[in-house]
């Protein structure tokens, strides 16, 4: 796989652009249009991509999937941008997991 199609630097340079797109004109940019509105609706944006990507998975449909798994990621990092949440503070987070059972990483967090 090339680097520019590397999912890593992908979600890299999106991450930049983002943040790039922070202080822009809301009415033409769309990423600023949704970072004006703060975390409630960066939050509701990513909702409604997760549940299409979701519906696409149990259609059967790969390229309709794919598609929606790229507007999830891309409102993830909108969401992430809005609250000062980084790609590289995700990854710790990840790598902090690395080796645990996933049943062991969910029975260790906190109950709410």
């Amino acid at each position: 796989m090339s680097g520019e199609n590397n999912i890593g630097a992908v979600l890299q340079r999106l991450e930049a652009t983002i943040a790039a797109r922070k202080g822009a004109d809301a009415n033409t940019s769309y990423t600023a249009s949704l970072l004006s509105g703060g975390a409630q609706k960066c939050a509701k944006k990513f909702g409604e991509e997760a549940v299409e990507a979701a519906l696409a998975a149990v259609s059967g449909d790969k390229k309709h999937l794919t598609a929606e798994a790229a507007d999830v990621l891309y409102h993830l990092l909108v969401m992430l941008a809005d609250q000062g949440v980084s790609l590289d503070e995700v990854a710790a987070a990840l790598t902090a997991r690395e080796g645990t059972s996933g049943h062991e990483e969910k029975a260790a967090r906190p109950k709410a």
